[in-house]
């Protein structure tokens, strides 16, 4: 089977499978397929395209502020196709399940983006800081665009902190 048949099997199996839980998909360029999905259905998601897809690779979730809502992106990997998954959930609630039921080496990535952006993973034992330092102020998440590092410097001081 050559790459961009398996890419589109992969695409027409997200569709079959998810119908209009599946917001967008496309083949970006050989081996790389970016797909969003609605939350509803990211388990369900991430289990398919790891058992049944052969995407069992997690090598990395990242995440963006986009603004009202913040994306988190799952970049799952087989042996020559990536694809990255996308998710949004709302900046006044961020919430999302956690995949370790299904990918258990995702719990330091889920951890970073709890610390960097407030996403809250359902479900994951131990959300405790891994990056931010001990002492780091509540509700202070760097990676959001409303913060500025004057801004994040002054909660600091404001938590009693000595210039972490």
């Amino acid at each position: 089977m050559s790459e961009t048949s398996k890419e589109q099997e992969i695409v027409e199996n997200l569709k079959a499978r998810l119908g209009q839980s599946l917001l967008d998909v496309r083949i970006q360029r050989p081996r790389r397929i970016f797909a969003t999905v609605s939350q509803a259905v990211l388990l369900e998601t991430i289990g398919f395209l790891s058992k049944e897809c052969g995407l069992r690779h997690l090598a990395t979730i990242t995440a963006i502020d986009l603004g009202n809502d913040i994306g988190v992106y799952y970049h799952l990997r087989d042996q020559t196709i990536t694809l990255n998954l996308k998710v949004t959930t709302p900046k006044t609630d961020p919430k999302l399940p956690t995949i370790l039921p299904i990918i258990p080496g995702a719990v330091l990535y889920e951890r970073e983006i709890h610390d960097l952006f407030g996403v809250v993973f359902e479900g994951h034992p131990d959300l405790s800081p891994v990056i931010l330092p001990e002492g780091w102020p509540k509700g202070v998440y760097p990676l959001r665009k409303e913060w500025k590092a004057a801004a994040i410097m002054a909660e600091i001081a404001k938590a009693g902190g000595d210039g972490i």
